[in-house]
């Protein structure tokens, strides 16, 4: 293992071998601040932007002292149904070999089927407070042999107005418990409830550094995550990149995903920390002499990488820190240069995506999957390109060495047999047929309204059904701001889309102005992923 900051927290071996093997290199900073202080018994209210790696920060010492059967003993409150899903999932891949069970509770689910989930016995809760007090109400959910809790995103939950529902919570936790609560920012109402429900916190403070990210293009494709690796060599077909890092998480998926480009005709190599001085040297030069034109690497073996040439970086794994983005773009696009961030986002990974570009301060381009046809009209001028290039100055020997085989062959042919040889010294075209769902064509439109003038989830859905072509199923992914609101939909309606707000907004001039509401996850009932 490689783990030497992990290794030093007296964590369980079984805790260490899951660590590993999700290729956690090294602590983050959260981390590293917090785990030691949660171990030792602490409260801890930590500052911290969600993508710093947090959840393990507090997932990590839970899963640590957590008992197989022991009852509840661990209760995580978020603020959306997609925050508790992926928390929930990564505190279960963390505590795989523990066989320890975490289940998520949230809104717009079955509470009859999580009923029969919670008959499982979980050891490790993940919930939304209105989902929560439901189970608590039905005795569903006891929480007497708790010893953890968490306040996950507390600011983000003040502001969809849950403090009542956080407080009722709480309240019914044992008192002898230990406590931790993180927010992006510890603002008055976020610090008094952590006075009012915690034993003393210790306060755990992560600034990020400049959130700068260099002048290039960025892009995002919208990935099915059956079919990544296929989207990856799509991409890569049609952009052609001369020189390209790509970012996977885990150093099991660089290995992997540098053999199989290698088996399809690229040249790649895999970075990442379980190799020696020795081999990254080695690849290092490959890749700087042009000899490898992909090098397929994790955040942590890429720190203090100085390559100019490179044109792309594509982010295969979305980041889960945020300020890995800005390290992993500032690769691209030096000296002035101009460069390419091209970014894979499953569906379940849009929150972080907009989490990214509210970090950065700047939202990506939605990218279309190019088709099996586009790629192959790529392929087919990127080597009438070269041929033609190769034309301009042929040689006197190959011109005298042309002249006579014309004089016995036909020029068609010829020509057909020199374009199969130069394609033959290229990457095997991936050839999947991709569907409408795979290739992603949906776009995340803004609209100039939100909270404060009384827009929420189920009035919007019912805007955009009532005007536009759209049903409820094709609107998607919905955040909701102060002042703006972002609404996924097909690529298609856009247009139909801003025309429906357009006309509403008309429709409402001279009336008085809707009163600004705080509206609960735990109300919606539309369906759709709300934040």
């Amino acid at each position: 293992m490689n783990n030497e900051g992990f290794n030093s927290m007296g964590l369980k071996e079984d805790l260490l071998k899951m660590i590993d093997e999700k290729g956690f290199e090294q602590p983050t900073p959260i981390q590293q601040k917090t785990i030691p202080l949660a171990i030792a018994g602490l409260d801890v209210m930590g500052q911290a932007q969600t993508g710093t790696g947090k959840t393990a920060s507090f997932g990590i010492p839970i899963l640590n002292k957590v008992r197989k059967g022991g009852g509840i003993q661990a209760l995580v409150i978020c603020p959306t149904r997609e925050l508790a899903v992926q928390v929930r999932e990564e505190i279960a891949s963390l505590g795989k070999a523990l066989q320890l069970n975490a289940l998520s509770v949230y809104g717009g689910q079955s509470i009859e089927i999580q009923m029969r989930a919670l008959g499982r016995r979980p050891e490790i809760i993940v919930g939304t407070p209105g989902r929560l007090l439901d189970h608590l109400r039905r005795g569903s959910i006891k929480l007497g042999s708790l010893s953890f809790v968490v306040i996950d995103e507390a600011d983000e939950m003040l502001d969809m107005g849950f403090l009542p529902d956080i407080e009722t919570v709480l309240q019914q936790c044992p008192q002898e418990r230990q406590t931790f609560l993180f927010s992006a920012t510890l603002v008055d109402e976020v610090r008094e409830l952590g006075q009012k429900f915690m034993h003393k916190p210790e306060i755990v403070l992560i600034e990020s550094p400049e959130r700068t990210v260099p002048v290039i293009e960025q892009v995002y494709y919208q990935v099915n995550p059956r079919r990544k690796v296929e989207t990856m060599c799509r991409i890569l077909d049609v952009e052609q990149p001369p020189v390209s890092l790509i970012f996977c998480r885990t150093k099991r998926s660089a290995d992997e995903l540098a053999r199989i480009l290698n088996s399809r005709g690229y040249t790649a190599d895999a970075l990442h920390g379980d190799m020696s001085q020795r081999e990254r040297d080695s690849v290092m030069h490959r890749f700087r002499t042009g000899n490898a034109r992909i090098l397929v690497a994790t955040d942590l073996a890429a720190r203090g990488l100085d390559v100019e040439l490179v044109t792309h970086v594509f982010n295969y794994d979305i980041p889960e820190e945020l300020d890995s983005y800005i390290h992993r773009t500032g690769r691209t696009g030096r000296a002035g240069r101009t460069g390419v961030a091209i970014t894979l986002v499953e569906p379940s990974q849009l929150r972080q995506l907009r989490l990214i570009e509210r970090h950065t301060g700047k939202r990506m381009k939605p990218g279309v999957l190019p088709t099996l046809q586009e790629a192959v009209q790529r392929h087919q001028d990127l080597l009438l390109d070269r041929l033609l290039k190769a034309a301009e100055e042929p040689g006197e020997i190959y011109l005298d060495m042309a002249a006579k085989i014309l004089e016995q062959k036909e020029a068609k042919n010829l020509l057909a047999a020199a374009l199969k040889i130069m394609a033959d010294d290229t990457p095997d075209l991936e050839t999947t047929e991709f569907d409408e769902t795979d290739r992603g064509i949906t776009a995340h439109v803004e609209l100039p309204a939100g909270r404060m003038q009384g827009i929420h989830p189920r009035r919007l859905v019912e805007l955009l059904t009532a005007n536009t072509s759209l049903n409820p199923k094709q609107i998607g992914d919905i955040e909701i701001n102060s002042n703006t609101t972002y609404v996924e939909v097909p690529m298609s309606s856009i247009d139909e889309v801003y025309q429906a707000f357009i006309a509403f907004e008309r429709g409402k001039k001279g009336s008085r102005p809707p009163r600004p509401q705080k509206h609960r996850s735990k109300k919606i009932e539309t369906g759709h992923r709300v934040r």
